[in-house]
């Protein structure tokens, strides 16, 4: 920092002593009216000036941060009572040895700068010099140092001769040798109320110069790397350090000054209070200093953060793109557990444990912030306890492949020290866990959180990222392979996913597999499923009593499912509808709200799975049928038909008026068609070509993109590209359906 201040010192020089006489085009170091929230009169901006001329700081660096402490600590001594409470539990900053040597050798170089400077104000002062001209005097004999070190020796020579005053006062009673001394310096003792007077007087003084004085040694010692000139704005504040230096050594010129006063004039001052309105009006100036200079060091600290940051996040890319032995670095690089050793919690005994549990393992990194679903959290855990307990050996343990790890993201992190509901949040989210979880968010660093955003898309909506035994990415998100496959997608990596679709066709089986063994049980050549979706009761009820009366009417085993609908924000106002269905029987419903969610996830885990590999737009059979129900099901009620595992059709909610036209026209066909196809053959040449076919209609979650959202999709009916449009929706679960709100642009 010191050499920044340095190198515009040097620019102001070469701007003043431009030969040619016109304007130098050096920016002026501190304008005129104001600086970064600092203002400045006229007046200060020349004596800035005159202040930066006497400023030739040589190679020497005082470490003056010891010296600052005991300088502190006599000024925070310095009472009117030596036993005052405050004063006396005020830990001693030299006790230590090493800390003594250090000080000492301090001390043996600039001794004879703090005794000149003290006997230079004292002298002065006495003699009634002008305040600024003392203030001058200072800055010339401490040209050498540096601006914190001036200040800092400055602060010492005052703490010599206020600590003194003090320290006669506290003995005079107690010791013959401080009673004659301090009578020989004139020092009222005996008088109370003017010794009141000082110390009231100067006490808010003092404190703001240590205050600013704590200010400006901080800010010489931050990194020269990250502050430069580059940056005009933190230039420009910080050469602010020149006049603040200057106010606070006046402020010390005048408390030295009214110390001497008092002695010099010795009994005269004896019914004598101090004019308050100098040191008051000091005071003030002085604050307004520190909360600029204290401003300057967040805005420096941000400015810090930020370029480390940002160097750690180049060095964490980097990390990623080069080959590991195993995976210890990039866990390590991670979780980052600075002086916590054991940064995970295992789940199964609830025991801090160290990343050595997780080298050259296959790690599944569970990446959330503390708004997981716990639908979501219900689903995850029963597929990983299932395949623990089928990967279970004869000696009674689990030979599971992989690691889990719950990694909670709380962005910004100082919410979570902010609010201890946060914190209760998490302890309430990690406890059920089985797998391994980070010990804090607090661990998760900035520059970790930016990298999951840039390199793995992560949005706060969980994601899951596969690690391999020595590091590398095996996918940026597996969730929507846990989804579908489960565990059977280990080891979860593209050529693996892309192995699982060529197997799979679109059935009855894919879309209800492992969500529900009653509906999964019907699905045999002889029966015919009807899967529905909607959130209007009425239309649920004439819809399953129409299917209900064509099957008996057809002499056809029929069953019925009720799967919800995929807008979570409606989840109260389908869970009331699934009762109504149960309580009616009108079909079959899921009792657990989980089922419901985990049936649309899956299916949009399809459509992302499908549009990562690169099949958004052909003519794969089975993202026609996924894009058909959700589409369908943004429209409102929808359903699909099977015969056994083989799905015959798929439509909207036009599919009522089909079942309920049934009397009247495609019963006579059933015999010779058969229920299924007299049933399609009358919806989609009749029925369809009455109310249209409606548009299709897609809504991705700004945060789906971890699952690529696609440039452009074309219509799974006319094959046309559909259009793009903005969308915003209030997605709070309220308990009144009739609120939520959806607008598209």
């Amino acid at each position: 920092m010191e050499s920044l201040i340095k190198s515009q010192h040097a620019q102001q020089l070469a701007g003043h002593s431009s030969r040619d006489g016109k304007t130098p085009r050096t920016t002026e170091m501190v304008p005129a009216t104001s600086t970064g929230g600092l203002t400045m009169s006229s007046d200060e901006s020349m004596m800035l000036k005159l202040i930066q001329q006497t400023h030739s700081p040589d190679a020497r660096e005082v470490q003056v941060r010891g010296l600052l402490s005991l300088v502190e600590d006599i000024l925070d001594r310095a009472t009117l009572d030596s036993d005052d409470s405050n004063a006396s539990m005020l830990p001693l900053p030299t006790e230590d040895k090493l800390m003594q040597s250090s000080m000492m050798s301090v001390l043996d170089s600039v001794s004879y700068a703090i005794d000149r400077v003290a006997c230079e104000i004292a002298y002065k002062s006495l003699t009634g010099s002008d305040a600024h001209e003392i203030t001058m005097s200072v800055f010339e004999h401490l040209s050498s140092f540096h601006w914190h070190g001036k200040l800092v020796l400055t602060l010492a020579a005052f703490a010599l001769n206020y600590g003194e005053f003090w320290l006669l006062v506290q003995f005079h009673s107690k010791n013959q040798l401080a009673k004659s001394l301090a009578m020989l310096k004139l020092v009222p003792v005996q008088n109370r109320v003017t010794l009141e007077s000082v110390s009231h007087g100067l006490n808010d003084l003092i404190r703001e110069m240590k205050s600013v004085t704590a200010c400006v040694v901080e800010l010489s010692e931050l990194p020269d790397r990250y502050i430069t000139l580059e940056d005009p704005h933190l230039s420009r504040i910080i050469s602010t350090i020149p006049i603040a230096v200057y106010w606070t050594i006046r402020s010390i010129v005048a408390c030295i000054s009214q110390i001497n006063m008092i002695t010099a004039m010795g009994h005269e001052m004896m019914n004598t209070q101090m004019d308050s309105w100098e040191t008051s009006m000091l005071a003030n100036k002085l604050k307004n200093i520190h909360d600029h200079l204290a401003e300057t060091l967040r805005l420096c600290y941000r400015h810090i953060e930020k370029q480390r940051s940002s160097e750690s996040l180049k060095m964490l890319h980097s990390l990623f793109d080069t080959t590991h032995i195993d995976n210890m670095k990039i866990l390590t690089a991670l979780v980052h557990p600075k002086n916590h050793t054991t940064p995970l919690q295992d789940g199964s005994t609830k025991r801090k444990v160290h990343l050595d549990v997780l080298r050259r393992k296959t790690v599944l990194l569970l990446i959330s912030d503390l708004n997981i679903l716990e639908d979501e959290l219900s689903i995850f855990e029963q597929i990983y306890t299932e395949s623990r307990r089928n990967l279970q050996g004869i000696d009674g343990k689990s030979h599971m492949p992989y690691e889990v790890v719950w990694v909670p993201i709380v962005d910004p992190i100082e919410d979570y020290e902010r609010y201890p509901s946060l914190q209760n949040k998490f302890e309430a989210l990690r406890e059920p866990m089985p797998w391994y979880t980070v010990d804090s968010p607090k661990l998760i660093e900035r520059h970790v959180v930016e990298f999951m955003r840039e390199r793995w898309h992560f949005m706060n909506k969980p994601i899951l990222v596969v690690l391999d035994p020595q590091g590398n990415e095996a996918s940026l998100n597996a969730l929507h392979m846990i989804w579908i496959w489960g565990t059977e997608a280990f080891p979860f990596t593209r050529a693996r996913e892309e192995e699982l679709w060529r197997r799979e066709t679109l059935t009855l089986n894919l879309i209800v597999d492992g969500i529900d063994s009653v509906i999964f049980n019907w699905i045999n050549p002889e029966n015919y499923i009807f899967l529905y979706g909607g959130d209007d009761l009425d239309w649920i009820r004439r819809f399953t009593m129409a299917a209900k009366a064509t099957a008996k009417d057809s002499n056809v085993k029929l069953e019925m499912a009720y799967v919800g609908k995929r807008n979570h924000s409606h989840r109260e106002h389908i869970r009331r509808i699934g009762e109504a269905v149960r309580a009616e029987n009108l079909s079959h419903s899921w009792a657990e709200p989980a089922l419901m969610w985990f049936f649309w996830a899956r299916l949009e885990s399809m459509l992302y799975s499908k549009i990562q590999l690169g099949k958004a737009d052909d003519h794969d059979e089975v993202m026609q049928g996924i894009k058909k129900i959700l589409s369908y099901d943004k429209l409102g009620g929808w359903a699909l038909l099977s015969k056994g595992p083989e799905i015959v059709m798929i439509t909207h909610g036009a599919i009522e008026r089909t079942l309920t036209v049934y009397d009247r026209t495609w019963k006579t066909h059933v015999p010779t068609k058969g229920y299924t196809k007299a049933m399609y053959d009358h919806h989609h040449d009749e029925i369809l070509r009455e109310t249209g076919k409606p548009c299709s209609h897609f809504d991705f979650h700004i945060t789906a993109r971890s699952g690529r959202i696609p440039e452009k999709m074309n219509c799974f009916d006319c094959h046309r590209p559909m259009e793009k449009y903005m969308s915003f929706a209030c997605c709070h679960d309220d308990k009144l359906f009739d609120q939520d709100e959806n607008y598209n642009f």
